[in-house]
């Protein structure tokens, strides 16, 4: 069954436009745990960001760390106009993930098709050229310089691994990253609504939404006392993402274990450590990796007859009681828009880092039923979609 999606605030919602960041506005609270509804009638949004729910924040968030990673200022080899229409040439464009090329596929192919909604022709206008870590953290600094040394005119980053080295590696091309968690914790921007430097494009909640996960298991199961998390550890934003965790956990008086993993094969032996400190559910915390290896990590939990939560809807898809999560197609479709406005001249530094404000809540009914769990009505009242 399908159900009407929830539209959570967690910014305010700006036009897409220099005119509208001039203006100063104090920002609502960023709360997620209890989000309020977002009332189309007071979004104020251009229709191309409201119509794929997405926001520009408007908040800038004052920050006098220094860039990390992105610099402040685009460089003397800046473009003076659209990069496509200087050279006959096809524009070559850059994609960096930590994921493998099959279990990548579907976001791929919703960035491709984003660019040819726009009108760009592969072959004839422009050439992608694909990079994929399979998984491996430790291969994505070299794999950045490859992608590098093509003189890409933009390199897209999967994750925000990809996005911090793509940056590192690639430090005078445009990047646009598609990333969960802070890029201005990170280094990668100086804020959200001004770049200021090579780095831009829309990052999701996968930090602030970790207490979400939590509230929506136990909301499935209410009689859970000990929950495990997993986490990947080359995640940029893991400390966060874990002291998010910790905070939740305590606020719902439930007992937090915890697992990190760094490959593929640190899941199982993690897996079987959660088990023994008592875990009986396990929320899946936000990392490529994790995404990459998520049919593993949903048989493994299965095994234990754990209801899992995660982010991606391809959790979901493939056996794990609960996502929450931005629908991911949509994202990579904006990437391409990103893409767009830099071979037509945009510096990535003037082009404010967007948001998404729709968010999919997906329960696999067949999975409770395996696990002998029986969900509330409420709860499947608000879902978007029932797996039966």
């Amino acid at each position: 069954m399908n159900r009407k999606s929830e539209h959570w605030r967690a910014g305010l919602l700006r036009r897409v436009g220099a005119d509208a960041i001039e203006r100063s506005i104090t920002a609502p609270s960023r709360s997620i745990p209890h989000p309020q509804p977002l009332s189309r009638g007071a979004r104020g949004a251009s229709s191309e960001t409201e119509s794929l729910g997405f926001e520009v924040l408007g908040w800038c968030r004052s920050t006098r760390r220094a860039f990390l990673i992105a610099t402040a200022a685009w460089p003397a080899l800046a473009w003076t106009g659209a990069v496509f229409g200087q050279s006959k040439q096809p524009v070559l464009i850059g994609w960096l993930s930590l994921s493998s090329r099959e279990s990548g596929a579907h976001t791929f192919a919703a960035f491709r098709e984003g660019l040819a909604a726009l009108g760009w022709k592969e072959g004839s206008q422009i050439i992608l050229e694909e990079r994929w870590g399979d998984g491996r953290a430790d291969r994505l600094p070299s794999l950045a310089k490859e992608l590098a040394a093509k003189k890409p005119a933009v390199i897209v980053a999967a994750g925000a691994r990809a996005a911090v080295d793509a940056a590192k590696g690639a430090p005078k091309i445009p990047i646009v990253m598609m990333a969960g968690g802070d890029p201005v914790a990170i280094g990668l921007a100086a804020s959200l609504a001004r770049p200021g430097g090579m780095v831009t494009g829309v990052t999701t909640l996968t930090t602030e939404l970790t207490g979400k996960y939590l509230e929506l298991l136990l909301a499935a199961a209410p009689k859970l006392r000990r929950v495990g998390f997993l986490a990947y550890s080359h995640n940029p934003n893991v400390a966060k993402v874990m002291e998010v965790a910790r905070r939740s956990a305590a606020q719902y008086s439930v007992q937090a274990r915890f697992a990190e993993v760094a490959s593929p094969e640190e899941i199982e032996p993690a897996m079987s450590r959660l088990a023994k400190e008592g875990a009986q559910a396990l929320v899946v915390l936000a990392g490529a990796l994790l995404q990459t290896e998520r049919r593993r990590i949903v048989k493994l939990a299965l095994a234990q007859r754990w209801p899992v939560v995660a982010g991606p809807r391809v959790f979901a898809e493939d056996g794990a009681l609960l996502s929450y999560s931005a629908q991911p197609l949509a994202l990579y479709r904006r990437a391409a828009y990103y893409v767009d406005r830099i071979l037509k001249g945009a510096k990535p530094g003037d082009l404010p880092i967007e948001q998404p404000t729709t968010f999919e809540l997906v329960v696999n009914l067949k999975t409770a039923k395996a696990i002998g769990l029986t969900l509330s009505q409420d709860l499947l009242f608000r879902a978007d979609k029932v797996i039966e």
